[in-house]
């Protein structure tokens, strides 16, 4: 009979017969997709370009069901295992190489409670399918920035978006959670059932499990806010971030400001100011009218604006299958040298396409004691990324230069710290930087969850480390 070959979980090649794949394929209300079929080169694809990993198979789950037949037949085979929902992370870690892809992307029920102020929501949900089935009542929870982000990888994460200053990150707002763990048990955790579990999840990643269910704390937000942009011609850059910083960096919890050097269209440099004010409009207008005031903005893009309309903002930046690469640093202020290392680091950039980012954190997310989640890094006042963003393999090696080298410049004004979402494939002591002190802690956590460290595509926390 056929054999198949497959990446075992120790780090060796297992052959299982074909055989063996039917038996998991019936076993599935969902499809499973193996490599060689018509469908298989779309199925691997993610959004990052640069990713081409090839598993072994992948199977698309289509209830939590599907998920732990999955997860017992991985278990069962000796088989590596990787997890997707979204896709969105930038190294592709929800892809092994030979293994078995867990697709969590057809599970995307989603129920609104506004009377409890909950909103349940299945794993596969991507971000702006999830705000467009809360916003039909009123409500949202802090998400990130990119509408095709997945849920699951950001909340697990951490989860930092234009609410988290009002309202913290999104696992800040995780009320409960549902899962299948390593031993294929489906469990509930919360601050009434396995507590330990509740706190390892809110931050630190996909290593204790494979969430199916998130169940969010959801608050009166929008329909329409009051935010949208403004623009800044790259020369004016320094004096409106001394600006922002000196005027705003203690404004309320509602305002959110990202701050994005990027090339225009025609090719000029600019600086963009991406507002969100998480509360009345009226407000809003009065504390950002000395900011619309200042210096000599290109445009003013200020206005009442739909929450949704935010949300999906600046998706045209972050465009499916093309070239990414970064690194990140959260910075626990702006001084005047890291704004000098952040404007004068962007004047090399070498593709149009490439961003420098400050993404604004602070407010309540800073607010919660450091060991209370997983998420240790909350004394930052904003998370600082290069985005390299290209096209082509033969474009590969200056951009990834570029961001490394902004990086770089900007490390002497970091925390230190890092925020696991940014993380690429830069080692252990980097997982130790984004868990600072709770590190120990998760290491506990893992060796009682998933002590064989099936869940090991992410940024892995080691039971022997």
């Amino acid at each position: 009979m056929a054999q198949i070959r497959f990446a075992g979980r120790e780090g060796e090649h297992i052959e299982l017969t074909r055989s063996a794949l039917d038996l998991l394929d019936d076993g599935l209300d969902g499809r499973l997709i193996r490599r060689g079929a018509d469908s298989y080169d779309k199925a691997r694809q993610v959004w990052n370009g640069m990713v081409d990993k090839r598993p072994a198979a992948i199977a698309y789950c289509a209830s939590e069901s599907d998920v732990t037949t999955t997860v017992d037949f991985a278990l069962g085979e000796g088989v590596a295992v990787s997890v997707r929902s979204g896709g969105h992370n930038i190294v592709g870690n929800c892809l092994c190489e030979d293994g078995l892809v867990i697709d969590l992307s057809a599970m995307k029920r989603v129920e609104v409670d506004p009377d409890q102020g909950l909103a349940r929501a299945e794993a596969g949900l991507l971000l702006g399918e999830f705000d467009t089935a809360t916003q039909m009542h009123g409500l949202a929870t802090t998400m990130g920035v990119n509408t095709i982000t997945g849920i699951a990888g950001l909340t697990l994460g951490g989860g930092i978006g234009r609410l988290g200053r009002k309202h913290g990150l999104s696992c800040d707002n995780l009320a409960s959670a549902q899962l299948v763990t390593a031993d294929g048990r489906v469990l509930t955790a919360n601050s009434d059932e396995n507590a330990d579990l509740y706190w390892a999840l809110r931050g630190g990643g996909g290593n204790f499990g494979i969430v199916t269910r998130f169940d969010y704390r959801v608050w009166p937000v929008g329909p329409n806010i009051f935010g949208g942009s403004l623009v800044y011609d790259y020369c004016q850059a320094r004096n409106v971030l001394r600006f922002l910083r000196d005027r705003f960096t203690n404004a309320a919890d509602e305002l959110d400001i990202d701050l994005v050097l990027l090339t225009m269209p025609e090719g000029e440099k600019v600086l963009v100011l991406s507002v969100c004010y998480a509360g009345s409009i009226g407000d809003g207008e009065r504390l950002l009218a000395p900011l619309r005031a200042f210096g000599s903005p290109l445009a003013d893009q200020l206005e009442p604006i739909p929450y949704l309309e935010i949300q999906a903002s600046i998706d045209h930046l972050w465009l499916r299958g093309r070239r990414y690469f970064w690194k990140a640093n959260f910075l626990r202020e702006l001084t005047d040298a890291a704004i000098d290392s952040f404007v004068d680091g962007f004047a090399d950039v070498p593709s149009p396409l490439s961003l420098a980012v400050l993404q604004q954190v602070g407010g309540a997310i800073s607010r919660v004691p450091a060991t209370a989640t997983a998420f240790w890094n909350r004394d930052a006042a904003y998370d600082c990324f290069p985005v390299s963003v290209w096209l082509t393999p033969e474009e590969d090696e200056r951009n990834i230069a570029w961001a490394r080298q902004f990086w770089l410049e900007m490390h002497p004004h970091s925390t230190g710290g890092v925020y696991v979402n940014n993380l690429g494939d830069e080692g252990g002591d980097r997982v130790r930087a984004a868990y600072g002190d709770n590190y120990d802690r998760l290491v506990e956590v893992k060796r009682r969850y998933d002590p064989g460290n099936l869940f090991r595509y992410n940024q892995n926390i080691r039971p022997n480390s």
